[in-house]
């Protein structure tokens, strides 16, 4: 067990369930302050641009919270690129919305783009980039595809998919880190506190 007394505090600014699960199977402990950042009220030329921008927005918002002082904190957001729309997708809105984005998503393939930024609150350094996983989608039936709306979980996650749920099986491949699909690059995590001068083993608990 590595000593509290120093440790770096770790807070992680979503409400993400499956960015939380990453980082605690990785050997961290994050405290969570969600940021409430309208992500309807950011926009950016690109879906890559976009999920920096969101990131961005959503860690610097937890970094001014008194809560947060001394803290490393991480912002996140997901948004896929279908192949040839160039459109960003986030969470749908609706179940129609997620059903006509399923049946638009069979047979193709995405980008999925995850926004990562971190601030040092101690020093007011940040460090943020993008980091991209193509996604190939199998070909679902429309009954699948209504069953799988039904549950509720495309409402709640980027691109209305994800690969540690009930659409796992509805993803034929990927090409890149698997994490950063599931919300949360590691590499790139590491990378970020890299250029922040902190290593991930002072993390570790």
């Amino acid at each position: 067990m590595a000593c509290m007394t120093d440790q770096r505090r770790l807070v992680l600014a979503s409400a993400s369930p499956a960015r939380l699960g990453l980082l605690r199977q990785a050997g961290f402990a994050p405290e969570v302050i969600v940021s409430g950042v309208d992500e309807d009220a950011l926009s950016a030329p690109t879906p890559a641009e976009l999920a920096l921008v969101l990131a961005r927005a959503k860690a610097a918002a937890v970094a001014e919270r008194p809560e947060a002082a001394g803290a490393l904190v991480i912002g996140c957001d997901s948004v896929l690129e279908l192949e040839l729309d160039g459109e960003a997708l986030g969470k749908p809105a609706d179940a129609e919305e997620a059903t006509a984005r399923w049946k638009a998503m069979r047979g193709r393939a995405g980008v999925l783009r995850t926004g990562h930024s971190v601030i040092d609150t101690a020093s007011g350094r940040t460090a943020s980039a993008t980091a991209s996983t193509v996604v190939r989608f199998g070909e679902p039936s429309d009954a699948e595809v209504a069953a799988y709306v039904a549950t509720g979980e495309p409402l709640h996650v980027a691109g209305a998919f994800t690969l540690d749920g009930r659409s796992a099986p509805f993803v034929d491949s990927i090409e890149g880190d698997h994490g950063n699909v599931i919300g949360l690059s590691l590499p790139l995590l590491r990378r970020l506190l890299g250029e922040l001068d902190v290593s991930v083993t002072e993390l570790w608990v």
